[in-house]
């Protein structure tokens, strides 16, 4: 297609209506409209239904599937590609944990995460993303090296992938008040948001308190990981509604995992759920890592549920439902590519987000970008140019094959979608060994 600013149409696309500013004409079965895209230089300059006329250069899609870009709101690049120098022994959260405190100790120096980080989100850039959220572990000394690092890579990517850091440290650490309002401030500088791991220790309640009030005085948002177990009786996210109502909190909260909801009689989930969606709180479900870790079990016998979150019963009360990546390659899940598309295949099988489709689409674009505060990807006049077009024409073509050979334009233009070689990290972990 056309480098210049001539103008150049993507006919006969299917586009879901989820990713479609108004919808144009009736959708099939699969919530698809037949539409032709216009562009011009690196924006979308005209969207019209299948049927009308177009003149000029066009190139006929057939059907095939136009989808905007991609939104992954909850990753974490510091940790990512560690697998070949520092597996989980065993599977479990335990074992995530140990595994990652002992190759942070060892090898996570500002070149060694300049160079995993850059790699993955080379990968994601290649699948299709715009936008991505990191947390970044910030217990000392290493907040002192990652956040630099972060901040780097945001300005070195700024043209290909719009980045926001989340600090991340387990919910006792907000005890040190000193630690925790350093960390706060220098989060406030990089521009990131303020999170922290939720669980049930005795003091939550007051340590949640502290971080809100923390946010408030600097105004920064939230970003929570929580109830990442299989224990009924985790029920942190209820008191971060409650926190969040207490405090009249007006920044943008997110909440991930939320895994002991499935857990949980329906009156106590539902409950916290009417809480939640009371309280405007957004919450993001990383099904593959969250499969992978929660009820494994060593006794030689067979997980019992999938790990996932009440996402049904989230998006029926208006709550915000984002999916996203999660870990790659790291202990806390041994695989993975940033790929949203391999999520959204994998989330519609484990949480049946089909029959019908419905909205679960959004999950992968407006969801993360309203959660994150940054423009939704779609498909509108006016629209950045960035689009990921599919030799698939339906839901079952789609999510059936990895689809490695989808075309990906940025700014109206295609990119190399080729991925980096894993060989590439082959000197960095013989360099740790």
């Amino acid at each position: 297609m056309t480098h210049s600013n001539d103008l150049m149409t993507f006919t006969n696309a299917r586009v879901h209506e989820t990713h479609l500013s108004q919808p144009l004409g009736v959708a099939d079965d699969g919530g698809f409209h037949r539409v032709n895209v216009t562009l011009q230089g690196n924006k979308i300059s005209d969207v019209t239904a299948a049927d009308h006329t177009i003149e000029g250069t066009k190139t006929d899609l057939a059907g095939r599937i136009l989808t905007p870009s991609f939104v992954d709101c909850h990753t974490h690049l510091d940790k990512g590609h560690i697998w070949s120098r520092q597996p989980n022994p065993d599977g479990s959260f335990g074992g995530a944990l140990s595994a990652v405190a002992q190759d942070t100790a060892a090898n996570w120096s500002a070149d060694d995460l300049k160079l995993r980080m850059d790699f993955a989100l080379r990968c994601a850039y290649a699948h299709g993303t715009s936008a991505l959220r990191t947390h970044i572990d910030s217990q000392a000394p290493q907040a002192a090296i990652s956040w630099p690092v972060f901040e780097d890579l945001r300005d070195t990517w700024a043209e290909r992938i719009t980045l926001q850091a989340v600090c991340l440290v387990g919910i006792e650490a907000v005890r040190d008040t000193m630690f925790f309002n350093t960390l706060a401030k220098r989060v406030q500088v990089a521009g990131g948001v303020l999170g922290a791991v939720t669980y049930m220790v005795p003091d939550i309640k007051d340590l949640i308190d502290q971080v809100f009030v923390t946010a408030k005085d600097l105004g920064l948002d939230l970003d929570f990981h929580a109830d990442e177990t299989g224990d009924p009786d985790a029920v942190s996210l209820h008191l971060i509604a409650q926190a969040a109502l207490r405090h009249e909190f007006s920044g943008r909260i997110n909440v991930g995992h939320c895994c002991s909801l499935a857990r949980q009689p329906d009156d106590t989930a539902l409950g916290t759920l009417d809480l939640v969606a009371k309280a405007g709180l957004s919450i993001t479900t990383l099904p593959m890592c969250n499969l992978y870790l929660q009820d494994r079990r060593h006794d030689g016998t067979t997980p019992r549920w999938r790990g996932v979150t009440l996402v049904h019963e989230m998006t029926s009360r208006g709550i915000n439902v984002a999916i996203a990546s999660d870990n790659t390659r790291d202990p806390f899940y041994a695989y993975g590519d940033l790929d949203m598309m391999e999520v959204y295949r994998m989330a519609t099988r484990i949480l049946h987000l089909d029959h019908p489709v419905g909205q679960w689409p959004a999950t992968m674009t407006t969801a993360p970008a309203n959660l994150m505060g940054i423009a939704p990807p779609t498909i509108a006049i006016g629209a950045p140019a960035d689009l990921i077009q599919f030799r698939a024409r339906s839901w079952t073509e789609l999510l059936s094959r990895p689809q490695s050979d989808r075309i990906v334009l940025r700014g109206g233009k295609q990119i190399d979608t080729t991925l980096p070689d894993y060989s590439d990290l082959d000197a960095l972990m013989e360099s740790s060994k």
